[in-house]
């Protein structure tokens, strides 16, 4: 079977599935498992210069008003995919639901789409066993799913009974110009971890609120994992916030996590994510 997976955490999830080898193209971003993808066409591109400044970034994509990721049509029909992988989640981040319909309509021969679209765990969870359905790995995927869960109800077991305290109030941060709270199933992690996310709800969407605001939610731990970058790059941004209500918001203490990697991709790896909360946390 051809796989083409548009987005990160499809790509993780059909490697999880035992079922690398079956990809013939991924997008600009996937970057994990490296021993699947390093050599892999890319079939995305982006128009964003990521070593702008996170500010400069915003503005390009409210600019944009669109999808700021483009499909190459003339390589995914040389790909020949009898399954492709794309999402809906975001607009921004990976090639969207319109611009993949475009794409698709100028190949010769229609292969079967599977999109992701979660904004829950247990939405990332009914995504990984859309993708074992249509890559007939429903076993694997069954399988993945029960494994992933059962580590999640471990670690609830874990810090609901560590302590006696209240869960600590915690922020998580995507975003830093503007500030952006992290949503989607970042506050369910956070709860799995042992902490009460006072920036967002769960399955709610990521969203921008002041500094000010920000302030007074007087959170206890506070934690900065932007989407899309690293934790070496999200020190140094943090580093250059010059807000007052932010710096008194950070001399509290921040710790970090690698956004990139664990929170902005609903997949396998949001588990790492929970269990990396829990020891920030605890």
């Amino acid at each position: 079977m051809r796989v083409v997976s548009l987005l990160p955490a499809a790509t993780e999830i059909v490697a999880a599935l035992g079922a690398g080898s079956w990809l013939v193209g991924v997008s600009h971003e996937c970057d994990f498992p490296p021993d699947v993808v390093h050599d892999l066409p890319r079939v995305t591109r982006t128009t964003i210069d990521g070593s702008r400044t996170l500010g400069e970034i915003d503005r390009v994509v409210r600019a944009a008003g669109a999808s700021t990721t483009a499909i190459d049509t003339a390589l995914l029909a040389e790909l020949r995919p009898d399954v492709v992988l794309g999402q809906t989640v975001c607009e921004v981040c990976a090639v969207g639901g319109d611009a993949l319909i475009r794409a698709l309509a100028e190949l010769p021969a229609r292969p079967r789409v599977v999109t992701l679209h979660a904004h829950t765990l247990a939405g990332v969870f009914a995504d990984m066993l859309s993708v074992g359905g249509a890559l007939d790995l429903e076993d694997e995927a069954v399988e993945l799913v029960a494994g992933l869960r059962y580590r999640l109800r471990r670690l609830a077991e874990r810090t609901s009974g560590a302590t006696d305290h209240e869960p600590p109030s915690t922020l998580v941060l995507e975003w830093l110009d503007p500030p952006y709270v992290a949503g989607h199933w970042v506050p369910e992690l956070v709860a799995i971890a042992g902490g009460r996310d006072v920036g967002n709800t769960h399955g709610g969407r990521s969203v921008t609120r002041s500094w000010t605001d920000l302030a007074r939610a007087d959170p206890e731990r506070v934690i900065v994992a932007l989407c899309g970058f690293d934790m070496a790059r999200a020190r140094r941004e943090t580093a250059l916030v010059a807000d007052i209500d932010a710096r008194r918001l950070f001399a509290r203490g921040v710790e970090f996590l690698d956004g990139n990697a664990y929170t902005s991709r609903p997949g396998p790896r949001l588990v790492d994510a929970a269990e990396r909360l829990a020891l920030m946390l605890g």
